[in-house]
This record gives C-alpha cells, structure tokens and sequence, in this order.
C-alpha cells in the first residue's frame, strides 16, 4: 500500500486523506483495518464506479468485524440489505436500486443504526439522510489493478474510526514502500 504514512498525516491535520492500494488483498486489508477499528453505530458510506471493489473493502470490514466466513459478503444489490453477525453486526446496504433516499429508510436503517456498523454502497444516493457523522470512503480506479481510496471523516467517531485504521495499516506497512 502506498503512501500510508503521508495518509495518516493527512488525515491528522484534516480529517481526510488519500492513499493507493496494488492489489485486491490491499484493498481487503485496509477493510479489515476499518472493520477492527470500528464502534457500534459506526456508518461507512462508499462511493466509486462499478466494479471498483467496494464489495471488496466491505469483504475486509468483515474480516476486521470478526464475521464468521467474510467471503460471504456479496454485493446486495438485488437484495439491497444484508447482514453478518461478528464482534459487531455488519449491516451492508446497496443503494444502487433504490430511486429515494426514503426507500433507503424504509430497510430499517435508522432502527439498525445504532447497533452495529452500516456499509452503505452507493452511498451518494442517500447522502441527505446520512448521519452527519459518517466515514465517507471513495475509490477510483488508479492504473493498472491499482485503486486511490479517499477517504473522509464527518465527525468523531469516524475520525476515530479511520485515524484507528490508518494507524493499524501503517503499523503493518513499517518497512515498505509507503
């Protein structure tokens, strides 16, 4: 993973920061940071294009959440909410069908909420009903294999959510090409 280092520097002075994964196990890794760190009511709201591997982080979030069997976790896009019982339950959301931001209420969102972690893909589409504080995580494809994740904290569980990852992923980068 590149840049790790300057990321989380970023992310200290301003609560946003930019990084590169290489491969589809660096994109699951920094999931699994974002899932160890998380706390209940923990929101991660993913943007990107499809095919992007917003899935893909989610997988990771898993694993970090301690879910049983993280390769379950498919893209819910036909049946739009998913969940996985782990150290937190994982509430995975796909917005990608849905016309209004109240269709997205209607799947229980704000009941579910409070008591574990809710990724929410598509996540742009149901902004306006968002809490104001939300982990906003983009990813761009960036080359070949390669993907530049964003990612941008609201609040202060997110802030502490993500400095948390970064940390954890910089602490298993030391010696690398960050």
């Amino acid at each position: 993973m590149k840049n790790v280092a300057d990321a989380l520097h970023s992310f200290r002075l301003s609560g946003t920061a930019t990084l590169r994964t290489e491969s589809p196990e660096e994109t699951v890794r920094l999931g699994e940071a974002i899932g160890a760190a998380a706390e209940p009511a923990t929101v991660i709201a993913l943007e990107g294009p499809l095919g992007v591997g917003k899935t893909l982080l989610t997988q990771g979030i898993a694993r970090g959440l301690g879910v049983h069997d993280p390769g379950i976790v498919s893209s819910p896009t036909f049946v739009l909410l998913q969940e996985y019982p782990g150290r937190l339950p994982l509430y995975h959301y796909d917005c990608y069908r849905l016309r209004t931001p109240g269709e997205f209420l209607d799947l229980g969102f704000l009941e579910l909420c409070p008591e574990g972690v809710s990724v929410i893909e598509w996540a742009e589409r149901v902004r306006s009903v968002l809490p104001p504080d939300s982990l906003w995580v983009s990813l761009q494809y960036a080359g070949t294999g390669g993907r530049e994740i964003a990612i941008s904290a609201t609040g202060k569980r997110s802030r502490r959510v993500a400095e948390q990852a970064l940390e954890r992923i910089a602490g298993v980068s030391k010696g690398s090409d960050q």
